[in-house]
């Protein structure tokens, strides 16, 4: 009862006589006792002060290693993930250092996992975040992301699969994917005659607390024998094959449908005549889920490199033609009809060595993003004047990458003995662009090339209509040649490189709030 009153006190005061859009209002965080209220006030005063003139990112922290570095919400892993380092101190620390490991319990991939709000779960560790990590021994671990102890371990290779590599959200944080690497013969086998059908095997799970869907396999006789990969997204399984065709086929409703004996971890259970504990050292996963028949199909759809996207409101795809002298050439389509939409054929004719690059913003505004070498597009989807049923494509804002004019310190004298200066101008080239979803920004890493060093920016740019708020400059140079990831998280930017013979650096920049005693 006092709920209820509660309630009707908050519809009468905000004026709201519907309850679903009271609801809607306080997931928005109208009212000022609800928690989001306050996150979004401490947000929007965060990002003013970043963007203020005084506001400096400052590098505090530089460091190099022979192996991989990731990041991953305010932790820095290195040594294959024994070592984490948490970046949200002023200045990086070491959380926790494990022992070296052997090669076989070397860490192929990893996922982190964050508590949902809102649900009860079984054990007071599943309310910490923890990381998902795949081994090359086919073990999945669930580490405590402030220890690195063992929280949870489940053996997944059985008598079908022994090469498990690759992880991924089919739902964020609720449902992952456990995919093997292809399935090839060797030469002699195949000199032999001998035919390898099944091509991957897909192990589901469902996340806090870890429990175990089934394990399928994607097999020739079903889905033909030109297929090169296969991913699973939002529900959705993707074929795709060597030919540019790319195909649609419901998840759930394959593992509803070919189920054969449900099973969950830590049971006793009889597969084919062998009885093991599901998830334990030997026996491992069942495969059981069997694809007897190709299921129904919802889409298809050819481009080149098997390029496809979908996204937009209402819903579109984006594929590139499938002939080689469309490279860089995009179509946006409906997804209800295929019909083309209006403008939707998108080509920068880029002149330059770099490609562009395009995709559904991600901040769920159904907007589009077309990366160029020295221009950015941000494109809406929009009904066509007296014709509701068909959409156009229009331009939102652009964002363009100024030159550099730089004047050379040397100086030429001509044969009559005149001297003169010369003035170079240096492009600019989008390297990367990326969205912040907690302070609603576009970030973009522009470089400038000059002589064999590459000098880079970082800027932030209002999501909105694109004007540019605030510039970084990185202190490090900018190999064009090297493979390089910027994070931007809050008060904090991460930039990671690659160089040649396995070589990797990391460089953290802290946002100060600084007066004119300190210039960096």
């Amino acid at each position: 009862q006092a709920a209820a009153g509660g309630g009707r006190t908050a519809l009468r005061a905000c004026g709201v006589h519907n309850v679903c859009r009271l609801l809607t209002r306080r997931a928005h965080g109208f009212y000022a006792r609800d928690a989001g209220v306050a996150h979004r006030k401490n947000l929007g005063l965060l990002r003013k002060i970043m963007c203020q003139e005084s506001t400096k990112f400052k590098n505090v922290w530089t460091t190099h290693s022979a192996s991989p570095i990731a990041y991953e919400r305010g932790r820095i892993y290195m040594d294959n993930y024994q070592c984490c380092i948490t970046s949200i101190a002023q200045q990086p620390r070491l959380i926790y250092q494990k022992s070296k490991c052997a090669k076989s319990e070397k860490i192929e991939d990893a996922l982190l996992l964050e508590c949902p709000l809102g649900e009860m779960l079984p054990s007071p560790s599943d309310y910490k975040a923890s990381l998902i990590v795949l081994t090359v021994q086919n073990w999945l671990l669930r580490l405590s992301a402030d220890s690195g102890e063992v929280l949870e371990k489940v053996y997944l290779a059985g008598s079908c699969c022994k090469f498990f590599r690759y992880l991924s959200w089919d739902t964020p944080q609720e449902v992952m994917i456990v995919k093997s690497a292809q399935n090839k013969l060797p030469a002699a086998a195949r000199q032999a005659g001998i035919q390898q059908t099944v091509l991957f095997y897909l192990a589901v799970f469902q996340v806090l607390p870890l429990s175990f869907i089934g394990m399928l396999e994607i097999n020739k006789k079903i889905f033909g024998n030109s297929v090169t990969d296969v991913a699973v997204s939002n529900g959705i399984l993707i074929v795709m094959y060597s030919m540019g065709l790319v195909r649609l086929y419901n998840f759930k409703a394959i593992l509803e449908q070919f189920m054969e004996q449900p099973c969950d971890l830590g049971q006793e259970f009889n597969w084919n005549g062998q009885m093991g504990v599901v998830g334990k050292y030997p026996f491992g996963l069942p495969c059981n889920i069997k694809i007897t028949d190709t299921p129904p199909l919802l889409f298809e759809a050819s481009s080149l490199e098997n390029a496809f996207q979908i996204g937009g409101y209402p819903w579109h795809y984006i594929i590139t033609p499938n002939k080689k002298k469309h490279k860089g050439v995009f179509h946006i389509c409906s997804l209800k009809d295929n019909a083309l939409a209006k403008n939707g054929i998108q080509d920068m004719k880029c002149c330059s060595l770099e490609p562009d690059w395009i995709y559904f913003h991600p901040d769920m505004s159904g907007r589009i993003i077309h990366v160029g070498p020295n221009l950015i597009k941000v494109l809406k989807l929009k009904e066509v004047k007296n014709h509701t049923d068909q959409m156009e494509i229009a331009e939102d804002f652009t964002i363009v990458a100024n030159r550099e004019n730089c004047v050379n310190n040397s100086v030429t004298v001509t044969a009559s003995g005149r001297v003169v200066k010369k003035r170079f101008v240096f492009p600019k080239t989008f390297k990367i662009v990326d969205y912040e979803d907690e302070l609603d920004l576009l970030s973009t890493v522009a470089v400038t090339q000059i002589g064999a060093d590459g000098r880079a920016h970082l800027d932030f740019h209002c999501n909105e209509h694109g004007i540019l708020l605030k510039s970084i400059p990185l202190k490090e140079s900018w190999d064009v040649t090297y493979s390089h990831e910027v994070y931007f998280d809050k008060d904090l930017v991460l930039h990671i490189e690659q160089k040649p013979n396995r070589r990797f650096s990391c460089y953290v920049y802290q946002m100060v709030c600084d007066t004119a005693k300190d210039d960096d």
